[in-house]
């Protein structure tokens, strides 16, 4: 397994998501833009020695299990939704060690004039 926040890496950046995510009736009702920030963990050896991406995690389907993880139950905290990602990539993609992951939320409803609310969580993938 790789340490935490070392070794190879994949990174997406700006995945963009609609959500109806937030503790106040307006999100739940009107929903709004959430993008999402990775980086996964996971030995990357074998793909860049064979350029063949069988050996390796396509990005499509994280970006999928994401899509699918961040659409598939409503949440009032970012902190849970972040947590429900991490653990859909941890069950999928068992190459993954560790996770990084930031939500940003550019039309929080706080007095803001400019500028998000974002949360980031580390997790490392839990011990068999």
């Amino acid at each position: 397994m790789t340490a935490p926040l070392t070794g190879d890496r994949i990174i997406l950046k700006d995945l963009g998501f609609y959500g109806y995510h937030g503790v106040f009736a307006e999100e739940a009702r009107l929903g709004q833009r959430f993008f999402i920030d990775l980086e996964m963990g996971l030995d990357l050896s074998a793909p860049a020695r064979s350029d063949d991406l069988a050996t390796g995690i396509s990005y499509g389907d994280i970006y999928e299990a994401v899509k699918a993880s961040f659409e598939g139950r409503r949440m009032n905290l970012l902190e849970a939704v972040a947590q429900n990602v991490v653990t859909a990539l941890f069950a999928q993609f068992p190459p993954i060690g560790w996770i990084v992951i930031r939500i940003r939320k550019p039309e929080a409803p706080i007095a803001m004039v400019r500028g998000e609310a974002a949360i980031e969580l580390h997790r490392q993938r839990p011990a068999s």
